[in-house]
């Protein structure tokens, strides 16, 4: 008698894989990618914000505020005349004073593209190192040695006009490069943090600087504190309108530097190679593009830059170099590169803005009577809100606008 077995049960089907959502963008991608809505939104809020400082620490306003249910409108009105007179001012300063006489209504606008050139150059500079995936913070360090580099050259050598500042530039441009170059050549031989290695050239760079002015490299003779002689005349940059007005050929060149910076990264096979690597260095590897030269290039190019902006600060307006003469270009200048999306014309507007809040502060401060602070918080608020673009993409107003109008469930459906 035969048994027949019952045929084996089927295995259970393994789960079908889920789908993997979307890879997780760099940090420095992601703000990079920040839309014009979200940079709008960084920007008026921060002035928003500025403008609610304003109203608390006005004397008027507060007053107002001790009645404020009784009679609101008193408390309007004078928050509306303190914001009201501070930014009026702060135009006057920066674009159109349209209470001077002459040819001074105009000059504020011209003091906003001086103060805009170094703030430009450094910040195209730091844009090219951004895109290529290098987080660049030695904007300072090389902005004071690029303007060491051109101030020894406009001092220690006597040259015809046209050659002297020319050469003081080629100097300040390649000081500035080797200076970046230090933190590239590290970073493509050991694999070191380009964002450590250019904080630690910046104070290398500040106490270099101030061992330069102290001994006979540098200091003016005779003079015991630590300052140059001033540049020569033949080596500073030409005036454009003439010697009421500051404005020089140094902003000509920060135009036609933007300008060549677009060809670099938009045209060129070397820039494709550099945006190759920020957007993925594994497959640019992987193409055959050799990434630490890359690393090496970049920061060349994006010091060079910065050394280039450390110069016209000399050879364009201050004339006479010193440990304060950067300022606070090479930080501000981050901030411009990441206002303006690392993209040329993005960061010749931010310059732009960013050289009329310097530009306006003092007539803000004197007319007014609003601090100078004022403007170190608008600038650190926009800082804020660029750094956490998912943040401002929320709270951006044309974002909630097409969510409300159901454009966004349009476009998850198409």
């Amino acid at each position: 008698m035969s048994t027949t077995q019952a045929p084996p049960e089927p295995a259970p089907a393994a789960p079908a894989p889920q789908p993997a959502g979307p890879p997780r963008r760099p940090y420095l991608q992601q703000v990079l990618d920040s839309t014009t809505a979200t940079v709008v939104t960084a920007v008026f809020l921060a002035l928003l914000l500025a403008a609610v400082l304003v109203v608390a620490a006005d004397p008027a306003s507060q007053r107002a505020a001790v009645y404020l249910f009784a009679r609101p409108s008193d408390f309007v009105g004078a928050a509306w005349n303190a914001v009201f007179e501070t930014y009026s001012a702060l135009f006057r300063g920066a674009v159109f004073d349209y209470q001077a006489v002459g040819a001074r209504r105009v000059r504020p606008i011209t003091e906003t593209m001086v103060a805009s050139v170094p703030l430009m150059l450094a910040g195209l500079g730091l844009g090219i190192g951004f895109r290529s995936g290098l987080f660049n913070i030695g904007a300072q360090g090389q902005v004071l040695m690029g303007a060491a580099a051109g101030a020894w050259v406009g001092v220690a050598l006597d040259l015809p006009i046209v050659l002297h500042p020319v050469l003081a530039c080629v100097a300040a441009v390649l000081v500035g490069g080797l200076w970046a170059g230090i933190a590239g050549f590290l970073k493509a031989r050991t694999g070191a943090s380009e964002v450590i290695v250019t904080i630690m050239l910046n104070s290398v760079a500040l106490y270099f600087v101030g061992y330069l002015l102290t001994t006979s490299v540098l200091r003016q003779p005779g003079s015991t504190r630590p300052i140059s002689a001033p540049v020569a005349d033949t080596a500073m940059m030409p005036q454009l309108l003439g010697p009421q007005f500051r404005l020089h050929l140094g902003f000509v060149v920060a135009l036609l530097a933007a300008v060549a910076v677009w060809w670099l990264m938009e045209r060129s096979t070397l820039g494709f190679r550099f945006r190759a690597v920020g957007a993925n260095q594994d497959a640019a590897r992987t193409a055959g593009i050799k990434v630490p030269t890359v690393y090496v290039l970049v920061m060349l190019v994006a010091g060079g830059l910065a050394g280039l902006g450390g110069a016209m600060q000399i050879l364009g307006t201050d004339r006479t170099f010193q440990g304060s003469s950067a300022g606070s270009i090479g930080f501000d200048a981050i901030t411009v590169a990441l206002l303006g999306r690392s993209r040329p014309l993005g960061t010749v507007l931010a310059a732009l803005l960013f050289g009329a809040l310097r530009a306006g502060s003092p007539l803000m401060q004197t007319s007014a009577g609003t601090p100078i602070d004022l403007v170190l918080v608008i600038q650190a608020v926009i800082v804020l809100l660029i750094a956490a673009p998912p943040l401002v993409r929320e709270l951006s107003l044309v974002h909630r606008l097409s969510a409300l109008l159901g454009y966004d469930r349009k476009e998850a459906t198409a």
